[in-house]
């Protein structure tokens, strides 16, 4: 498997294939490229719609020339790593998780806040924590914090030593779930007082109640979509830990 950065031809095969609707993985497989590569590469390039080879190159060089000029008494981003993991592999899949989450519509900081906190073994850390591995300014961490926080991506709580500490963790996903369906039900309630102003009868008053029927729809399908994933995986996750030992001890 070839090794290095991606180069002109290979960026250039990338935007042939996703002209022709090939997926991540059979375009890395064509390269003979890890389908992290090619993940990244496109993501961090406009995504699969505006990606083009020559800006992509460009822009890689760009980033490169970048890195190139700051000292080097800054140190790896990634901290050491626990349980026998490639620091450099980490480091690439967390470029990856947060592209991803930029492609869903989450800022730059606060996706890669996101991912620094989600990929934690711990699930957790403080803003000074936050500031040396991102190696950004405590106040681009506060103020992706602060967005985080509103949209219920994360919570907040004390530890022993009175810290203000961030974390992530299932339960933070269902209530962000939770939330974007509450948003999208006030999309819902704004759309039919709408329909009351420009009237039914109107194309106007037309387009939203057409707006209205597909969010509520949207909307209580996703609130029961994860109240039954919530209540299944947590069920489950109960049921198959502490039962094993004590299975293996009554015999």
């Amino acid at each position: 498997m070839p090794g290095g950065r991606l180069t002109q031809q290979e960026r250039r095969q990338i935007a042939l294939g996703l002209a022709d609707g090939l997926a991540y993985a059979e375009i890395a497989r064509r390269l003979d490229r890890p389908t992290s590569t090619i993940t990244r590469e496109v993501m961090r390039n406009g995504g699969p719609t505006a990606y083009r080879a020559d800006l992509a190159h460009r822009a890689t060089e760009h980033r490169a020339h970048r890195r190139r000029r700051p000292a080097a008494s800054r140190g790896p981003r990634v901290p050491p790593q626990a349980h026998g993991r490639d620091a450099d592999a980490v480091r690439e899949y967390e470029e990856v998780f947060t592209t991803v989450l930029m492609a869903s519509g989450m800022p730059k900081m606060m996706a890669r806040v996101m991912a620094c906190l989600t990929l934690t073994d711990s699930g957790s850390l403080t803003a000074s924590e936050l500031v040396q591995r991102l190696q950004v300014s405590p106040a681009s961490v506060s103020k992706a914090i602060s967005f985080l926080d509103e949209q219920a991506f994360v919570r907040r709580e004390r530890d022993e030593r009175r810290r203000e500490r961030y974390v992530v963790d299932d339960d933070v996903w269902y209530q962000s779930t939770m939330a974007s369906a509450r948003s999208i039900a006030q999309v819902v309630e704004t759309a039919r007082q709408g329909v009351g102003v420009l009237g039914s009868g109107t194309p106007a008053g037309a387009r939203l109640e057409n707006v209205a029927r597909f969010l509520d729809f949207v909307s209580e399908s996703t609130a029961r979509a994860a109240e039954q994933a919530r209540e299944v995986l947590h069920t489950k996750a109960e049921t198959s830990g502490p039962t094993a030992p004590d299975a293996e001890a009554t015999r």
